[in-house]
């Protein structure tokens, strides 16, 4: 049996997405920007999947810019809007647990001269709303705070977080790194407050190397990219179609009868949790919580067994057939404890033994049985060997 408890990282690109983009490679494949029909048609691809993704999200359809995906989304956002608005002040505001798209971004910009504010965040991952009050300045032009936590599922106080930052300066813009929570949330950036936001197309069984970034037409932007014009100058290059259409496909397919499919993807979790409770010493890291209303997300789990090398369960599932992740998969590779975990106050050892689940709509009731039994068996056996 083959267990992919690895969505967060990615998911499976499905076949109606894939058949939509094969048709645009077989038939469709002309440059949009050409003017000859083979052009037009393909042009008319791109045209349809700002719709979709416009309808989805209650904005003008003007509003979306197609990148490659969510890291650019975020460079795009963070650092083009940093450098559009330096003259109105240099302060921008970020959580301690955002992913590396945003962090990273924000090193860029304090070595350029501009000042970042970290927010701390507590045990279950919030960002500190009072913090966030004493942050916020005159000088601030941004605040950066993420959907839902890649690690540990945890959902931020989005509306909340934008009701306070333009109640301190209305001028200030909200980003919204939105990669994990598209398709599990309905978001509505307009109704909440979000001028900027950020997805990808595969963790919704999209197409990898495509995203989009939602920019509120009221934002003041730079673009990063330059060249032949595209996209009204915002993102010069040939527009990526099949990926552009599998985008939008992958999103409506998400969105449809979606009350079900979250309610689906919280039993998955709750039956996962209920079992996981049965083990001596588990830790449920973030949001223990479960249902909507809570603060946790319907799809990641993040989960530490004592005295169990979070890698060495890793490969000890993997040849069972269970496939999870050390953390974050952008993270998984490196040597360095989480940042999130540690942002958290999670001991050092509970740091090294977490393993993060995460799932998709594909999943089934059987999946999480199979993996509960695995475990059973895996972990007291891995356990006796560990270091002294």
């Amino acid at each position: 049996m083959q267990v992919y408890f690895d969505n967060s990282a990615t998911t499976r690109c499905i076949p109606q997405v894939r058949e939509v983009m094969d048709k645009i490679y077989d038939e469709d494949y002309g440059n949009p920007s050409s003017l000859h029909m083979m052009g037009v048609n393909a042009e008319k691809h791109v045209k349809q999947a700002r719709e979709v993704l416009a309808r989805i999200l209650k904005v003008n359809e003007k509003e979306i810019l197609f990148t490659s995906g969510g890291t650019e989304s975020n460079n795009t956002a963070i650092i083009g809007c940093a450098m559009a608005n330096k003259r109105s002040g240099n302060h921008i505001i970020t959580s301690s647990i955002e992913h590396a798209a945003v962090l990273e971004p924000m090193k860029f910009l304090e070595e350029q001269g501009f000042r970042v504010t970290y927010l701390p965040v507590d045990e279950k991952g919030v960002v500190d709303l009072e913090a966030l009050k004493e942050a916020v300045c005159e000088d601030t032009i941004l605040v950066s705070v993420m959907c839902v936590n890649n690690e540990i599922g945890t959902i931020e106080p989005m509306e909340e977080i934008s009701r306070i930052v333009k109640e301190k300066n209305s001028r200030a813009y909200f980003h919204v790194d939105a990669i994990q929570g598209f398709g599990k949330l309905l978001l509505y950036p307009k109704r909440m407050g979000i001028d900027m936001l950020s997805v990808s197309a595969h963790k919704i069984n999209g197409p990898k190397g495509v995203g989009f970034l939602y920019i509120n037409e009221k934002v003041k932007i730079k673009p990063l990219i330059l060249g032949g014009g595209q996209q009204k100058g915002m993102r010069s290059g040939t527009d990526n179609v099949p990926g552009v259409a599998g985008l939008a496909k992958a999103a409506q397919i998400a969105y449809e009868n979606f009350d079900e499919k979250q309610k689906y993807l919280y039993e998955l979790r709750g039956r996962m949790l209920a079992g996981l409770s049965q083990f001596d010493g588990v830790r449920i890291n973030g949001v223990t919580e479960n249902g909507a209303g809570t603060m946790a997300a319907p799809h990641i789990i993040s989960v530490s067994f004592p005295n169990v090398r979070s890698e060495v369960l890793l490969h000890a599932l993997e040849e069972k057939g269970i496939y999870v992740s050390a953390g974050s998969a952008c993270s998984s590779n490196k040597p360095s404890l989480s940042k999130t975990l540690l942002n958290i106050k999670a001991p050092k050892e509970v740091i090294e033994s977490t393993v993060r689940m995460s799932f998709a709509v594909s999943n089934t009731d059987e999946e999480v049985d199979y993996c509960l039994t695995v475990l059973k068996d895996l972990i007291p056996m891995l356990q006796k060997y560990v270091r002294k």
